[in-house]
């Protein structure tokens, strides 16, 4: 299943409560249970003023589906083609 990273502009994301991360997250899982198997969340990171996401999902398509329904904002969708560490440099 392809990997894609999301870029979602959330202004004051990195001062959002652990309560009012929760929320979000729960808002995701109730999302994504809707549709299995399109989608699959694996993490997150959380910055000043963004939310950057990884998912595995069938297409662009499925994640901006999962953005619309759970009313989260899709700035940037990137499908990933390859994953580089320092092992890729040795």
């Amino acid at each position: 299943m392809p990997r894609f990273v999301i870029e979602r502009s959330i202004p004051g994301a990195g001062t959002l409560s652990g309560e009012e991360l929760h929320d979000i997250s729960a808002k995701s899982n109730e999302v994504l249970a809707s549709m299995a198997p399109q989608a699959q969340w694996v993490h997150s990171y959380v910055t000043d003023d963004k939310i950057y996401c990884v998912y595995l999902a069938d297409d662009e398509e499925a994640v901006r589906e999962h953005a619309e329904c759970g009313g989260f904002p899709a700035d940037v969708v990137a499908e990933v083609r390859a994953v580089i560490d320092p092992i890729t440099g040795a």
